[in-house]
């Protein structure tokens, strides 16, 4: 792209929280560059060699809320993969501390006011920042990563 690459993409969708995820794709993936994507808000960093089928496949599981890295390169693989506590946002945290306490969706946006809708957003790009497909897993990872006391 001649103005902007793929992780300044990301930053500005992150930057402007919208509802976007973003899967990239590039000539080759290392674990420091999968890391650095999953920490800007990536749901998922492909290469340019996976099959029309792989590239599908890996769009409709971003498109559910998953998170999509080649086998062997996980972003949860090394230290620089971990988000500083900045990197939720702070609805994010909201969420992520009512999953804690055993709120399921639909409690979660009664209790903070949002639609269903909004709370399945939040959601989604929860998982993806921290690279979990369900709430039981966004718990234990926040807990982890010190997000939640």
């Amino acid at each position: 792209m001649p103005l902007l690459d793929g992780m300044d993409i990301v930053r500005a969708v992150t930057r402007e929280r919208l509802p976007t995820r973003v899967l990239l794709i590039s000539a080759s993936v290392t674990g420091e560059a999968a890391g650095a994507a999953s920490r800007e808000g990536a749901a998922g960093f492909l290469t340019k060699d996976v099959p029309r089928a792989g590239i599908v496949a890996a769009v409709e599981a971003v498109h559910r809320g998953d998170t999509v890295f080649p086998a062997g390169v996980r972003p949860a693989d090394g230290p620089t993969a971990v988000p500083p506590r900045g990197a939720l946002s702070d609805r994010e945290l909201q969420i992520v501390e009512a999953f804690a306490r055993g709120l399921s969706i639909p409690l979660v946006a009664r209790e903070l006011c949002i639609t269903k809708s909004t709370a399945k957003t939040h959601t989604r790009r929860l998982y993806g920042k921290l690279g979990v497909g369900d709430r039981a897993a966004a718990v234990a990872e926040a807990i982890r990563r010190g997000l939640l006391k």
